[in-house]
């Protein structure tokens, strides 16, 4: 039996937990007030982000979500795009990966759409 890919969602500006596994930034700015030193990443992958248009439109409006996850899933058919979530699948073979946000709401955030799509 395959082993169960575990993916946490979490706010880059917390504490980093003990069962992080590899945290990866998956915004395509820098999150504003945030130093390099204190973010404590592994990596920050930018290709995987929504495009600008597609994050603006979004707003973080919660009731956009659904549509703006639909639309995203259709940006990550991108070939850069699509690269770089192989890129993650293969940070989350071994051990656990945590997916960060500078967003204040996580849980509607692309990086839930991302764990989701990880953990199908």
């Amino acid at each position: 039996m395959a082993k169960r890919t575990t993916i946490h969602v979490r706010r880059v500006h917390d504490e980093p937990a003990g069962d992080d596994g590899t945290r990866v930034l998956v915004d395509r700015v820098w999150p504003r007030g945030m130093a390099k030193d204190r973010a404590h990443l592994d990596e920050w992958c930018k290709q995987v982000a929504p495009s600008t248009e597609l994050r603006t439109w979004y707003a973080h409006d919660p009731d956009r979500f659904e549509e703006f996850a639909r639309r995203y899933r259709d940006e990550l058919r991108d070939p850069e795009r699509a690269e770089a979530l192989t890129h993650l699948r293969e940070l989350a073979k071994d051990r656990p990966l945590t997916l960060l946000t500078a967003t204040r709401r996580p849980e509607i955030s692309q990086a839930a759409v991302l764990a989701d799509m990880l953990t199908a």
